[in-house]
């Protein structure tokens, strides 16, 4: 007997069999390669955009024609940048902050988008468990060995009942999730901002919206807790956003729930043939992604700033959408991709102090790291790569792959 091979001949059984897994393996590593590739080229194209943009904000060297002088700044500016953000332990400390909730926030559009959801509330949940969190906080007096993990908790439940309503309506009503989310991020900062009027959250004597301070004993614990300088502002947030991203990965790889999440979000027709319940994965989905949210506004208030303001989720639930696109919506890759956005955010500090570059130009390259990353062809036809089965040698699906 023989067996039909890959290229259309024929092989002895044994033979073909010795040879598939090897294929496999060979084809699994070339696609791991280029699910990283595509990424990384979307970064390097937004930073060669970036230095074109510094080079053009640079006046004086442009009139003058000094070429030289204008890729000193270019230089000088993407120096600062990283230098400002890991060249000291303050600068350490800040890309940390910045990174945490980012993390988390991440986290919560990625198991949403494996979950085939789009959820963009995280803003509206990082309010619902920042409130519910920061009114523990300040409420309770007890040991930290019991009042941050009870602050931690209140988050995770009413971060994930936010997003729980939101799974809830998509699977009883199939009312798009799109669009109650952005109406419950518009709902939960509403009532925030009406909370942090009433007497039970206001901060006595203020008269703009901000919460009561939370009790010393209800903030998470320093990071860097051997140090006397009290400009580090990082904290366990940070511990608790690599744990979230270590429970991801096992609801995703490990566990029973999280091969139902993803075989619902790949194929409902199929997850639903093979008996699960659609309605109870959607609102699950929303729940735990809600939950990751929750816990990123917690870290907020009962970490980096110690109370609530109407403004403390700020622009994070959208900016954690491109984090998890640029980690591909995998942990790991969530992980870096928040570091890459803390040190744009810490390092561009120094960058302008040093430069004279203004801070918006970082939010700029954030802006093309995510058009690259949003628009995958964009990268490829400015790298010359060929789509897949277009006959070259590396292949990319794209990010959405």
């Amino acid at each position: 007997m023989t067996a039909a091979t890959v290229d259309g001949g024929s092989s002895s059984g044994p033979r073909g069999d010795e040879r598939t897994p090897k294929a496999v393996a060979f084809f699994d590593r070339i696609d791991a390669y280029n699910n990283l590739l595509l990424p990384v080229l979307a970064i390097v194209s937004a930073l060669v955009a970036g230095a074109v943009i510094i080079g053009l904000t640079d006046i004086d060297r442009l009139k003058e024609g000094d070429i030289l002088g204008i890729l000193g700044t270019i230089k000088d500016a993407y120096l600062a940048l990283p230098a400002g953000a890991l060249g000291s332990l303050n600068g350490i400390s800040e890309t940390i902050v910045s990174a945490t909730p980012l993390i988390l926030a991440g986290l919560c559009f990625a198991i949403a988008a494996r979950s085939g959801l789009f959820n963009i509330g995280a803003t509206g949940q990082m309010f619902a468990g920042g409130m519910a969190s920061v009114w523990v906080g300040f409420s309770m007096n007890g040991p930290g060995i019991v009042q941050v993990p009870l602050a931690l908790l209140a988050g995770i439940v009413a971060g994930g009942i936010w997003g729980g309503i939101v799974g809830f309506l998509k699977a009883r009503t199939g009312a798009h999730e799109v669009i109650t989310t952005i109406m419950t991020n518009y709902i939960a900062g509403l009532l925030t901002l009406w909370l942090l009027k009433t007497d039970a959250f206001q901060q006595p004597g203020k008269d703009n919206p901000i919460s009561k301070t939370v009790r010393p004993e209800g903030r998470l614990p320093d990071l860097f807790f051997w140090s006397d300088n009290p400009a580090l502002r990082a904290h366990w947030g940070f511990l608790v956003a690599i744990a979230g991203a270590m429970f991801t990965w096992w609801l995703f790889e490990r566990s029973k729930i999280g091969f139902e999440l993803r075989t619902f979000g790949s194929n409902a027709d199929a997850a639903r043939y093979a008996g699960m319940k659609p309605a109870t994965l959607t609102t699950m989905a929303m729940f735990i992604a809600g939950a990751m949210a929750g816990l990123a506004g917690a870290s907020q208030v009962i970490g980096t700033q110690g109370y609530a303001t109407e403004s403390f989720a700020g622009s994070i639930g959208f900016d954690a959408i491109a984090v998890a696109l640029l980690g591909r919506n995998k942990p790991t890759g969530i992980v870096f991709a928040a570091f890459l956005f803390g040190i744009l955010e810490a390092g561009g500090r120094r960058m302008q102090l040093e430069t004279d570059i203004p801070l918006d130009v970082v939010l700029v390259l954030r802006a093309l790291i995510v058009l690259f990353i949003a628009a995958p062809a964009l990268t490829r036809l400015l790298w010359r790569l060929k789509r897949e089965g277009g006959g070259s040698a590396l292949q990319f699906r794209g990010w959405g792959a």
